[in-house]
């Protein structure tokens, strides 16, 4: 005799495997949603923990702005204090350097030989022009000159005849760079 079964099994084990992947499905659904909020809490909860921390740390900073303040007024003070130093250090260089070598000029004349009839210095150069004798006393004045510690690059710009009281004299000018020597201006910084 022959058995016939009409109850589909192989349908009802689809199905009960269909529902037991879809339960699999939904509870690893469930436990991702779950993880996700987990981790969303925790990192909201760090968000607000160093929200709090910056607002206690942008309240210290704050507490710090008069300090930085004042330090960037005292370093503003310092700087400008430094520039006015050097400007009265310039200014104390250069009106020695003027009477020096004005000190250095007046000694290095010959009077019974020469004299000037006018001096004028502008920053760095010296311009000289006078009356000699003769071309010897310019070219003595020019090696004096030169002997200076003040005075250099001394040059002959002119020289002409030039008649006065009836005698033939020799007309000159010339043309310098003057400035501080070396160790004269490391002496002057260290007297202060």
């Amino acid at each position: 005799m022959l058995k016939i079964n009409l109850l589909p099994v192989r349908q009802l084990k689809k199905r009960a495997n269909a529902k037991n992947q879809l339960l699999g499905m939904l509870l690893l659904f469930l436990l991702v949603i779950t993880v996700l909020g987990v981790t969303g809490a925790l990192q909201a909860n760090k968000i607000s923990n160093l929200g709090v921390d910056i607002k206690a740390l942008q309240k210290e900073k704050d507490s710090y702005t008069p300090t930085l303040q004042k330090i960037a007024r005292l370093k503003k003070d310092r700087e400008e204090y430094f520039r006015k130093t050097e400007i009265i250090k310039k200014l104390k260089s250069d009106s020695s350097l003027t009477v020096r070598t004005l000190d250095e000029v007046a000694n290095r004349v010959d009077n019974q030989r020469m004299w000037l009839e006018s001096l004028n210095q502008q920053t760095s150069s010296l311009r000289l022009s006078g009356v000699a004798l003769d071309n010897q006393t310019i070219a003595q004045f020019m090696d004096h000159l030169k002997e200076s510690p003040f005075v250099q690059n001394v040059t002959l710009a002119s020289s002409s005849l030039k008649v006065v009281s009836g005698r033939n004299l020799k007309s000159f000018q010339l043309s310098c760079a003057v400035a501080q020597p070396q160790n004269t201006e490391t002496e002057t910084t260290d007297v202060k």
